[in-house]
């Protein structure tokens, strides 16, 4: 039986032919909160878009599984199918589609007809409660003159309706002030009481710890220059808060770590 995981091997990665990722090794278990931390540049993102299946982003080396499902031999749509979510750092905008329609057609998407239209409006209106969203929300253009906290609160919104087997949420805290802050760790909270989402993993990818105020993690990794060089617990995001990621910078130059 195929241990049920979001699994990363030796991931290695190039973008436009420089090597990004150097071997990068990180299990995601359901249920389970893992924070992916590290300095501007240290890759991250690049982690994030290469599970996603972002054509800039070339694996030279290494394997993504699901469940035991090759997430690299799938398009970026069968990822998300096969119960992959991303949310991204800047949302992008889509003129013309409204939010209402965008999350229908997303579920029905991943779900096909699991909701009827009943259930599904009583789903986004206890998920806009949590989120303090205005339910004239639903009839704007997604992500159209949205506010950066706007943006994350409806990038939340979206998370609680797929309810994804393992979500990658790539630096939801940047911009975001104190009150949509805890609006999004109030959002994952919620989404891990509900019973379609108690089994999702998440894999909280940031640059400072704050978020982890919100939303806490179970598992925390320090990445470094394309590698992760430290992991341990919720500790380890107190020890970075209070010292920085310089003495890890200097370890990882001086081959020690």
């Amino acid at each position: 039986m195929v241990q049920k995981a979001l699994r990363i091997d030796g991931l290695r990665v190039n973008v436009e032919d420089k090597q990004i990722l150097k071997g990068i090794d990180l299990t995601v278990e359901p249920r389970s909160v893992h924070a992916l931390m590290g300095p501007n540049g240290s890759g991250k993102s690049t982690l994030a878009f290469a599970i996603a299946g972002h054509p800039r982003y070339t694996v030279t080396a290494g394997t993504v599984t699901l469940d035991g499902e090759d997430l690299l031999a799938l398009a970026p749509d069968k990822r998300a199918k096969a119960g992959l979510f991303l949310s991204f750092q800047y949302p992008a905008a889509i003129p013309g589609v409204s939010v209402a329609n965008f999350l229908r057609t997303a579920r029905q998407a991943v779900r096909p007809e699991d909701l009827p239209p009943a259930k599904f409006r009583q789903l986004i209106f206890e998920r806009l409660d949590v989120l303090d969203m205005d339910v004239a929300l639903m009839s704007r253009s997604v992500n159209d003159g949205f506010s950066g906290g706007e943006k994350k609160r409806l990038e939340m919104l979206q998370l609680a309706v797929l309810a994804p087997k393992y979500a990658v949420l790539d630096e939801t805290d940047s911009g975001l002030d104190i009150d949509a802050l805890r609006a999004v760790g109030d959002s994952v909270a919620s989404l891990r009481k509900s019973d379609e989402g108690r089994e999702t993993g998440l894999l909280v990818i940031t640059h400072y710890p704050r978020i982890l105020q919100y939303i806490a993690a179970d598992h925390v990794h320090v990445m470094v220059d394309g590698r992760i060089v430290k992991s341990g617990g919720p500790e380890l995001a107190h020890e970075i808060e209070r010292e920085g990621y310089e003495n890890l910078r200097e370890e990882v130059a001086g081959g020690v770590g």
